[in-house]
């Protein structure tokens, strides 16, 4: 009995710092998981953005055969 008296503080910490490394090996996983969550939706933002720019293109090519196809109407007149 005067055994764990004497170590009862010593055992608790050891618990304690127990316990604390366990919740920091679960947060470090599910901080690994959000990180690949937020590459994957980076991914998808990235290919989102590259077809946008494609249609924007493609949509500026046509205004300006447009263009270049009133400029030639007027020229020729």
């Amino acid at each position: 009995m005067e055994l764990i008296r004497t170590f009862w503080p010593l055992a608790a910490a050891f618990v304690a710092t127990i316990v604390w490394l366990i919740r920091l090996e679960s947060r470090s996983v599910e901080n690994g998981k959000e990180i690949k969550r937020l590459w994957n939706q980076r991914k998808e933002d990235l290919e989102m953005s590259r077809q946008s720019r494609e249609e924007t293109n493609k949509m500026l090519g046509e205004i300006r055969d447009d263009i270049k196809s009133l400029i030639a109407r007027v020229g020729s007149k």
